[in-house]
């Protein structure tokens, strides 16, 4: 059933009302509002309506209503007002970003205290991988008929070993041929450039076992390329949570920092996440801990090259419009800046 007018009109004012006020959405306080010339009796039908369509929850210890994840996808895909940052608002947020410095790390790390205070949010950025390192070989070593070890070794000397369970058997013969080939197609590549080129590309063969062993290993391998790069994560206004209604229950935030201070496992979630905006709401997340968290994502560029990840995690009550809006300015500033950064340098050295 498609939603009517009057149903998304409604809907919208629900979204905006909770977002702004964290308390629960009745049908008379709904029909004070400034836009909406609908009676409390229709606004009630319509708000049931949406209930039962899944856009609408209904806390048991209130009788207004609140938006549902499902409310927040509509919303985000389709109803969502672009804000417009100001001029002054973008001048502000240009010198709060290269303020003392012109290096590449501290702007990264000035971005993400800049994102937090702005957005009244946890922000994160992670600065690029250090990633002139190039791969010399990858090696499959066998431990038993089911047991491997892939092993991916640097021209730098620097070596990363996993241990992989097979679902079929495989001869030595087998994996050393695949062996071979991968590190045809990896060797002068660095992690990053390896990262972009399908291991299916090594398989030239019909043999059903030969390529069943390339993409059972592709998932590790994949991984133990991500594992190599060496981000830095920065994450401010951790204590911002505090001051969030939803995590008014003390357990409820100790859960949420946990989760956010071990930055090791955070920083892989990141690192597996599309590139470009992206916005993940509630359950959306593949973590359950995160699944009443929305965790906004974007990435900037250095010379054309995608280096980095800077956004937001917060509850799904949150101003997706204006946060989508600053996290947009900031990373494409910094790709800009520092694309004109390295033409200038350019310049000077012909």
């Amino acid at each position: 059933m498609d939603l009517s007018e009057r149903k998304l009109k409604i809907l919208q004012a629900i979204i905006s009302e909770f977002v702004r006020t964290a308390e629960p959405i009745g049908s008379r306080s709904l029909s004070k509002r400034e836009g909406l010339d609908f009676s409390p009796a229709t606004i009630r039908n319509e708000m049931a309506d949406l209930e039962d369509m899944g856009y609408l929850t209904h806390p048991h210890t209130s009788a207004g209503r609140v938006p549902s994840e499902k409310a927040y996808r509509l919303y985000v895909d389709n109803m969502m007002n672009r804000y417009e940052l100001t001029e002054d608002e973008k001048n502000f947020i240009a010198g709060k970003l290269y303020e003392h410095t012109t290096e590449l790390n501290e702007t990264i790390a000035h971005a993400s205290k800049l994102l937090s205070e702005i957005t009244n949010l946890i922000s994160f950025a992670m600065t690029p991988a250090q990633d002139s390192e190039k791969l010399k070989y990858v090696n499959l070593l066998p431990v038993d008929e089911h047991t491997i070890v892939l092993m991916i070794v640097s021209e730098g000397g620097r070596v990363s070993n996993k241990a992989l369970h097979l679902e079929s058997p495989c001869d030595p013969e087998t994996l050393q041929t695949l062996a071979k080939s991968m590190t045809h197609l990896y060797k002068g590549k660095t992690v990053t450039e390896a990262l972009t080129v399908d291991i299916a590309s090594a398989v030239h063969t019909d043999i059903e076992a030969f390529r069943r062993l390339a993409q059972g290993i592709k998932p590790q391998f994949v991984k133990t390329l991500e594992d190599m790069l060496n981000v830095e994560l920065y994450m401010d206004g951790l204590t911002n949570i505090f001051d969030l209604p939803e995590y008014s229950d003390l357990d409820r935030a100790k859960m949420f920092m946990e989760m956010v201070y071990r930055k090791e496992d955070f920083a892989k979630k990141l690192i597996s996440r599309d590139d470009g905006l992206l916005i993940t709401i509630g359950t959306e997340n593949p973590d359950e801990e995160m699944s009443d968290c929305s965790l906004v994502t974007a990435t900037y560029h250095v010379d054309g090259r995608l280096v980095g990840k800077l956004g937001v995690i917060g509850p799904t009550r949150m101003k997706y419009g204006e946060v989508t809006s600053v996290l947009e300015y900031i990373t494409n500033n910094i790709s800009n800046s520092f694309k004109l950064t390295d033409a200038t340098e350019g310049e000077k050295d012909k």
